[in-house]
């Protein structure tokens, strides 16, 4: 550990300490056991669903890929979180080098965007299905899917960049503690002892342009399939359209809802201690990998049936 010398801005910190729980570090070792059954749940709950979508092939389908792509990323997020988390908790096992605190950092602002990029596609999909049902199989083909779940990927590697590569030219020499479950934007800006406008304004402009964006397209795609599936002559297969879109909607309720929650409560907030801050940003990170799989699997008819039968084999 490189110690900056009376804060010069020529000597930075190169390994911090993670101190997730400031105002329990007495009762760290009883945050184990909830946050690592909640890992554990998430793991196992994507990887069902996951396992289902990949075994059964009348669920070799677009739609259903796009499904198990996004609860793969759910077990990504949960994995780049949780168990530095659960180091943090640990007074031997809470130092983070510089590098590996990008590299989190990188992983986690990647895997935020790409999610929302995946709901994108799968909306497109959807629009495709609904609007065009006819043209559907000979216009979303294998190649377009992997087309643009490699864009959503390359747009969120491009986002994420700036804001890591503008992070790593910083002095940390204030402190070398990082009151945080994870190693987020502003936790280690927090430690700088120079001048970070620029950052701020990156990230605060990637983040809310990709807010936007990711709005106003999802916005516009689900207006568009709300009034086509208005016009289905089809009650069975008009019902069948809301309830497949009503299942993706309620995944980006979810998501926005607690992304939301958490900005807002941190900027209103003020007098909150730093606990709770680092408690909604767990939640804000977590709760949705949990929540995603049972809504798919509670929701979609095709995945229900097929985990009913798993449950009924096995004898649960």
């Amino acid at each position: 550990m490189s110690v900056c010398s009376n804060r010069s801005s020529n000597m930075s910190y190169t390994s911090f300490l993670l101190v997730g729980f400031p105002g329990l570090q007495e009762s760290h070792t009883l945050l184990v056991l909830p946050f690592l059954s909640l890992y554990l749940m998430i793991i196992s709950i994507n990887a069902l669903i996951i396992h289902t979508v990949a075994a059964q092939k009348s669920l070799h389908q677009p739609m259903y890929a796009l499904i198990a792509l996004l609860l793969a990323v759910n077990i990504c997020t949960a994995t780049t979180v949780v168990p530095t988390m659960l180091f943090s908790f640990s007074t031997r096992f809470n130092h983070i080098s510089l590098t590996h605190c990008l590299i989190q950092m990188f992983c986690i602002y990647f895997l935020i965007i790409f999610d929302c990029n995946i709901l994108l596609v799968m909306a497109l999909d959807r629009y495709v299905a609904i609007c065009y049902p006819l043209r559907y199989t000979e216009t979303v083909t294998s190649q377009l899917l992997a087309g643009l779940v490699g864009a959503a990927a390359a747009w969120s590697t491009c986002s994420v960049t700036p804001v890591v590569f503008l992070a790593s030219q910083v002095h940390f020499c204030y402190s070398d503690v990082i009151h945080h479950l994870a190693c987020e934007h502003m936790a280690l800006m927090k430690l700088s002892c120079g001048d970070i406008s620029l950052n701020k304004t990156v990230g605060l402009t990637v983040r809310i342009f990709n807010r936007v964006l990711d709005t106003f397209l999802l916005g516009a795609s689900y207006s568009h399939i709300i009034r086509a599936a208005f016009r289905i002559s089809s009650g069975r297969a008009r019902s069948k359209a809301f309830n497949t879109c009503g299942s993706h909607l309620l995944v980006i309720f979810t998501v926005y809802f607690f992304t939301m929650t958490s900005s807002i409560v941190y900027r209103m907030v003020r007098t909150a201690s730093q606990d709770v801050h680092n408690l909604l940003s767990a939640l804000y990170l977590l709760l949705p990998c949990l929540i995603n799989p049972i809504i798919y699997g509670a929701r979609t008819k095709e995945i229900r049936q097929h985990l009913v039968r798993l449950f009924q084999g096995t004898g649960v």
